[in-house]
């Protein structure tokens, strides 16, 4: 197990964003999806299956930023789900035959930034973190 770190307040509330927003476009994914497919040209099931997968992800790190002292590696699950979440919407902007609409591309690129910056802002705190000296 990684060594635990006592997350500071910047952590904190990093990770308490990143569950909000998470969860809050999770629940418009997931239970948009239908209106959302004609507006952004994604199909209503990626909508709606991505929307529900970022529930788990809003709860862990909801849960992370609830914890007086959290293992880095903990952390760095955080930082690195955001950037494979990053890389899968990049990916389905140019490496697929989706008939993304202009509004669809830009819905992919905001995400491409907003967990890429969750994801520097968490590693910050990682680093800011005040190590645990075992007993």
């Amino acid at each position: 197990m990684s060594q635990p770190i006592q997350p500071g307040l910047f952590l904190r509330r990093v990770l308490w964003a990143d569950a909000l927003v998470s969860a809050a476009v999770g629940a418009v994914m997931a239970l948009g999806a239908s209106p959302l497919h004609g507006q952004l040209g994604m199909p209503g099931s990626v909508l709606a299956l991505a929307g529900v997968a970022l529930f788990p992800y809003a709860a862990y790190v909801a849960w992370l930023a609830t914890r007086r002292r959290v293992p880095r590696a903990a952390i760095w699950v955080a930082i690195v789900v955001n950037l494979v979440w990053a890389i899968d919407c990049g990916l389905l902007m140019v490496g697929t035959a989706m008939p993304l609409t202009p509004l669809g591309e830009g819905f992919l690129v905001l995400q491409v930034v907003t967990v890429l910056a969750f994801a520097a802002l968490e590693f910050i705190g990682l680093k800011r973190g005040c190590a645990i000296v075992p007993a």
